[in-house]
């Protein structure tokens, strides 16, 4: 792997105010993070700014859970934009809670922001989202619309494709691109998070959604590149872009840029396989030096290329420890 790994994907809280069936098993008992474990603000900064920038991480994502439920989330988002070395700052939400806080976020420095939208049809939405008989959607569409007004761009909307859950949707969803400078992402089901329902579901593979694209309008590879694995394409003609993030079908190991940090402070080299995490927290409270951490996380880079998806079997032979919301996605 010669592609150089500088982005950090950062879990500021592993609740969330959603129970998504791709993210947490239907009715089972999360057990979420005590407080005192979670990374201080405090410690976090000095992560980003002594360990992690050091060592060549610019770009840095803030993730959950929902990372709006942080306490002081906006302070922390000025702190990190501000830090000189900081190249893009991004955040994934699932803009539940966006809509009163996107101008103060941007005002803060946040430019980036993917709000997850897995579905236009409100009924199935909250079906997706765990919360049947309460209608969360519009609040989200609320959000994605101020979240645009106040200038976030590029504006991406993932969408997590369920077969007989959501797959239908797909020509609609992709067609928010084609009068809005919008950037729909299709995300291919993964076995992490809620494996029974994969096992029932299992995943659409990128390229027949394609398909199915290309059928309706023609589909062209755009120049357009993010800072991520997303193959890039575009409807001739429209504004936004699809993007095709293809994971279980075309494994893209081999440019995977990037690690991810929870809130509890593991640092995790590859979201499908659990091998090699270390455990930056407790080595900080215990007085080790950043140049020690600093040694661990180059450490990890050094080997990185050989704990990935491909492996997964090797690393997380009985099923996975953490669910998607305590990883961070």
């Amino acid at each position: 792997m010669n592609n150089v790994v500088d982005y950090l994907r950062v879990s500021l809280i592993d609740r969330c105010n959603f129970r998504c069936q791709y993210c947490m098993p239907e009715g089972a008992e999360i057990d979420y993070i005590l407080e005192m474990n979670l990374l201080t603000n405090g410690e976090l900064l000095k992560l980003l700014r002594e360990v992690f920038i050091p060592v060549g991480f610019t770009r840095f994502r803030l993730t959950g859970g929902e990372p709006l439920l942080r306490p002081g989330v906006t302070e922390l988002v000025s702190k990190i934009a501000g830090f000189p070395e900081t190249e893009d700052l991004s955040m994934t939400t699932n803009g539940f809670l966006l809509s009163p806080m996107a101008e103060s976020l941007y005002q803060a420095g946040l430019r980036r922001i993917n709000i997850s939208l897995d579905s236009l049809d409100p009924e199935i939405f909250n079906q997706i989202i765990g919360n049947r008989g309460r209608d969360r959607w519009r609040q989200v569409w609320d959000g994605i619309q101020s979240a645009y007004r106040v200038g976030f761009n590029p504006l991406k909307l993932n969408v997590v494709v369920i077969p007989g859950v959501n797959d239908h949707e797909i020509l609609d969803l992709a067609g928010l691109t084609i009068d809005r400078d919008w950037h729909v992402r299709f995300i291919e089901f993964m076995p992490i998070g809620n494996g029974q329902l994969f096992g029932d579901r299992g995943w659409v593979a990128s390229e027949t959604l394609r398909e199915q694209i290309r059928g309706r309008w023609g589909l062209a590879e755009s120049q357009v590149r993010g800072n991520g694995p997303a193959d890039v394409f575009k409807i001739p003609g429209a504004k936004g872009t699809l993007g095709f993030i293809s994971q279980m079908s075309e494994c893209f190991c081999d440019r995977c840029n990037r690690m991810r940090l929870s809130a509890d402070g593991w640092l995790r080299p590859c979201l499908l396989n659990e091998t090699g995490q270390i455990d930056l927290k407790t080595a900080l409270r215990s007085g080790v030096t950043v140049e020690d951490l600093q040694k661990q996380v180059r450490d990890l880079l050094g080997i990185k290329p050989e704990i990935n998806f491909k492996d997964r079997d090797t690393g997380t032979p009985n099923g996975y420890s953490r669910t998607m919301s305590q990883i961070g996605g």
